[in-house]
């Protein structure tokens, strides 16, 4: 028998042997029931079982019991709630709205995977990095990186780079151990660095937000990938004979014609050489349109530099719109608590200084206190005389003998003390118009002693002057005017005339208001870090290295460019998880279509690229603009039309690029793949929550928690505890198993030890690394094993996995030791 069967049943010994000796059989309860059901879950998938059938038949048999020995032996109804609760957990995991996410990112992977650019991305980063100590491995584990994460499957990952990688390092002297563990190490970052299905799956599981475990796991992700890169340059520094530097003829890189006639020398810089040969005097041979092409690719990475730095300047100095609601106090409400007369609306009317002043009332008229009725005519008031100047147009109809209030105006609030029966009194608050006010316009007509007076900044207007229209109020001569970019007095509000100084105030206020606030120390550095690097880039870019950022361009970038798309949408807000794995599948449509395309090569690439342009620029419309207005850069919302007219231009293109290259079988295959996997997770969220709940209702949970809490742990001593368990879960168990099994034992202790959620899921996510690469469940090496010469035993596949291991530990220390690393990101981003 194998060494790894061995170790594996013995595990499985120690297990049965520990249920055996602790459980009280003499005296069980349901709580022993559910620690039963645990371990024997356990051992049932380290024999080979299904997980997700296992939790699931496991589930239902002990809620069985649970619920027979809750109903006192009755089984018809012990089976009937046993079938109940097996449809309500389905049932509440099918209609998660996470979920949606896991087949279209798999579906994304499954493209990526296919479009067979994984030989062109090692074989750029392996020439880009050649400099390097250990060259080799590096660019194994960055090609592992961001291949994995691109595609989220581990086994794909290991299998491609096995099959290309490996080969390669063993032929430059390569030791076996070292390069088996780049190789498994580096491929099994996807489940951790985001858009991973890992932390789609614990924020299921723990209630965690999936947008912050994505912008918290990624500086851990990249810490953890530095840490792998880090070890390997210092191995290969150290003992040289393990990782040997690579040959003259290795870094070799072939010049195409033009650029041999543009350099001299090896050493000659590709910058000056094409600026001073678009002068003429040293372009003999050479077109100028080659020249161009050859130049704005050279300068790419400058304008998408300066491009972004712009857009970001111009976002985070953009002056906020902030609106002053001191002192408005809103009238005419039929609550009369303070509470209801103080809440600010949105748009309010600028009052002179030092007037605390009243807020007029919605533009819908003017609305009675509901217990009021309408104000009724004061005891012995004198109606208006034949002649006396008229309510004006759409002023709103009052019941009979009702004091008439303008149209706009101010209503009394509820509960207002009235006047004696001479007049109606002001609102409490209101504003009394200064000694300086304006004054009746000339020919004005006066009312009568004893006549009802209009409430305070109402405006009247003289006879036979020309009525505004309905809702509208004329100025009297002699009022201030509002600048043109001021706020508009709303009907009924008489402005005091302002002086010099308050004119000169009001303007600079405006100023300042328009005027954009600066930029943060934090963006010059960065700028300036940025700009150096550049400078120091195109200082040493040569026409080899050239040649190396062209291969970069075909490879590396377009699949950089999709993560970042990717995250960058779930990252700052722009879409949902599900909507960015929807983006994601288009942009994995996109990659495998391209790439068939230049397999095709000659006239047909460029036959298929000129149709295919026009309609990738009908998309882009929508897509700059949408872009754009969320960088503030313009306000103005995209038409629906526009987006019609889009999404309809990416569908043509769609199925021109079925028919054209010949997209179908790969999707075909994929589209299998990504229903395979995406049954088999969904599956496992069943079993797992009916597992739980089986758990729960049996008391296991209980008996955990006051066992935990006996021991009167510190939080720290509960984390070590916890990160041990699932570190030593690892081992016989897949990151799975551990998450639907454990995940909900571990989170209803959180609240107890005071521990953020979202960051006890960043530990376990830096912790479950292990799951893929500690033995005898290590499913790493054994995609490696599957695909490695046969000398290459797995006994050394799994000596080098040992060092990455306790790297994985470093991180994890380190990640609590400065919890920053990973809590920064989503604190800047989700205060």
């Amino acid at each position: 028998m194998k060494k790894e069967l061995w170790f594996g049943f013995t595990l499985m010994g120690i297990i049965l042997l520990t249920v055996a000796i602790f459980m009280p059989w003499a005296n069980m309860t349901n709580g022993h029931l559910g620690l039963l059901m645990l371990g024997l879950v356990v051992v049932a998938i380290m024999l080979g079982f299904p997980t997700a059938f296992t939790l699931m038949g496991m589930g239902m048999i002990f809620t069985f019991f649970a619920y027979w020995s809750a109903n006192a032996g009755h089984s018809e109804k012990a089976a009937s709630l046993t079938l109940d609760l097996m449809v309500q957990k389905a049932f509440g995991v099918m209609s998660n709205d996470v979920l949606i996410s896991i087949p279209l990112f798999v579906f994304m992977g499954y493209l990526v995977e296919r479009a067979n650019l994984i030989e062109k991305l090692f074989k750029s980063l392996h020439l880009a990095l050649a400099r390097i100590p250990g060259s080799l491995a590096v660019a194994t584990v960055f090609t592992c990186a961001v291949f994995a994460t691109a595609t989220g499957i581990v086994g794909a990952v290991v299998t491609l780079m096995g099959l290309l990688a490996l080969p390669a390092m063993l032929k430059a002297g390569y030791d076996i151990k070292l390069s088996a563990g780049s190789i498994t190490a580096g491929g099994c970052l996807g489940i951790l660095i985001p858009p991973s299905v890992m932390l789609i799956v614990y924020g299921a599981t723990a209630g965690v937000s999936v947008v912050q475990l994505y912008a918290g796991a990624f500086f851990p992700g990249i810490m953890l990938a530095l840490l792998y890169i880090g070890y390997i340059m210092v191995v290969a520094k150290w003992k040289p004979h393990l990782a040997p530097p690579l040959t003259e003829e290795q870094r070799f890189v072939p010049l195409p014609p033009h650029a041999q006639a543009l350099s001299p020398s090896s050493a000659t810089r590709a910058l000056p050489a094409l600026l001073g040969a678009l002068k003429g005097s040293a372009n003999a041979n050479i077109p100028t349109r080659t020249l161009l092409r050859e130049l704005s690719l050279l300068l790419a990475p400058a304008v998408i530099w300066f491009g972004l730095m712009g857009l970001t300047w111009h976002a985070i100095t953009n002056p906020d719109e902030a609106q002053d609601t001191t002192g408005l106090q809103v009238m005419g409400q039929a609550d009369t608590s303070a509470s209801s007369l103080k809440a600010p609306v949105a748009e309010g009317v600028a009052l002179p200084p030092g007037a605390e002043g009243v807020k007029e009332p919605a533009a819908d008229g003017v609305k009675e206190p509901p217990q009021a009725g309408g104000l009724s005519e004061p005891p012995g008031a004198v109606k208006e005389p034949p002649g006396a100047v008229k309510e004006p147009p759409g002023a709103v109809a009052e019941s009979p003998g009702a004091v008439r209030e303008p149209p706009q105006g101010v209503a009394e609030p509820p509960g207002a003390v009235r006047e004696p029966p001479q007049g109606v009194a002001e609102p409490p608050g209101a504003v009394r118009e200064p000694p300086q006010g304006v004054s009746e316009p000339p020919g004005a007509v006066r009312e009568p002693p004893g006549a009802v007076r209009e409430p305070p900044g109402a405006v009247s207007e003289p006879p036979g002057a020309v009525k505004e229209p309905p809702g509208s109020v004329q100025e009297p001569p002699g009022a201030v005017k509002e600048p043109p970019s001021g706020v508009a007095e709303p009907a009924g509000v008489t402005k005091a005339p302002a002086s010099s100084a308050d004119k000169a105030a009001a303007a600079a206020a405006e100023a300042k208001a328009h005027a954009r606030t600066p930029a943060p120390d934090g963006f010059w550095i960065t700028f300036a870090v940025g700009t150096v690097f550049l400078a120091v880039l195109y200082a040493m870019f040569t026409f080899a290295r050239l040649e190396i950022f062209k291969m970069l361009l075909s490879s590396f970038f377009p699949l950089a460019v999709l993560i970042l798309a990717v995250l960058g949408t779930i990252v700052f807000g722009l879409a949902t998880p599900t909507e960015a794995a929807a983006i994601g599948s288009l942009g994995g449509f996109m990659l495998a279509a391209v790439y068939l395309a230049i397999a095709k090569g000659g006239d047909n690439t460029k036959r298929i690229l000129k149709t295919w342009i026009p309609l990738w620029l009908i998309f882009l419309v929508s897509v700059v603009w949408f872009l754009l207005l969320k960088f503030e850069v313009h306000s103005t919302p995209v038409p629906l039309w526009v987006g019609w007219i889009s999404m309809a231009a990416i569908a043509f293109w769609c199925v021109m690029a079925m028919i054209q290259v010949n997209l179908t079988p790969m999707v075909r295959e994929s589209t299998f793949l990504t229903a395979k996997t995406s049954a088999m997770v969904c599956w496992l969220f069943v079993g797992s929550s009916i597992f739980s709940a089986a758990f729960a209702l049996l008391g296991g949970q209980e008996i955990i928690e006051r066992w935990v809490l006996s021991m009167n742990l510190t939080p720290l001593q509960f984390m070590l505890l916890s990160q041990f368990i699932i570190f030593i879960l690892g081992w016989p168990l897949e990151w799975t198993e551990i998450i639907v099994i454990f995940m909900p034992i571990f989170i209803p202790l959180l609240p107890h030890f005071n521990i953020d959620p979202l960051f006890f899921g960043l530990l376990v996510a830096l912790n479950l690394q292990t799951a893929f690469l500690s033995p005898p469940v290590a499913m790493a090496a054994f995609y490696l094993k599957g695909v490695a010469p046969k000398h290459v035993t797995l006994n050394q596949i799994f000596a080098g996995m040992m060092p990455f291991m306790a790297i994985q530990v470093l991180a994890l220390f380190l990640l609590y030791v400065f919890p920053q690393i990973g809590l920064w990101l989503p604190s800047v981003l989700y205060k």
